[in-house]
């Protein structure tokens, strides 16, 4: 169950978390990358900040710090965060990661953007 105010999806036990996904690969990537690193302690964050020529950016980062209304979701052992005020403009995202001859990062499909700028980073 969605809160359409908020972007909290309640879980069978009544916690709130967010409703981003992460696919297969962006948790192999993002669980690689921490390894990498050395570090056990970090999650991954996603938040919207204002910025961009659309509006709105997308900020992806591991991070360590836990802020008060934090909503968590664990992808196969990789926690990702996203905190109160950014879940509304990114519940329901998918996060990729591709690997190609044409692009290689993560990818944000978000059905609640309702446009972009031509560089793929910000939205409105």
């Amino acid at each position: 169950m969605t809160t359409a105010e908020t972007g909290d999806v309640q879980t069978e036990a009544g916690e709130a978390t967010h409703g981003v996904t992460l696919t297969a690969a962006a948790a192999a990537k993002a669980k690689a990358l921490l390894e990498q690193e050395g570090r056990d302690d970090m999650h991954l964050r996603i938040a919207v900040q204002p910025g961009g020529c659309a509006g709105l950016r997308y900020q992806l980062f591991f991070d360590e710090r836990t802020l008060d209304g934090d909503l968590f979701r664990d992808f196969d052992g990789l926690q990702v965060a996203v905190d109160r005020m950014s879940a509304p403009y990114v519940s329901s995202a998918v996060i990729d990661f591709v690997d190609s001859i044409e692009k290689q990062g993560f990818t944000i499909d978000n059905p609640n953007a309702t446009g972009s700028c031509a560089c793929g980073d910000s939205f409105h």
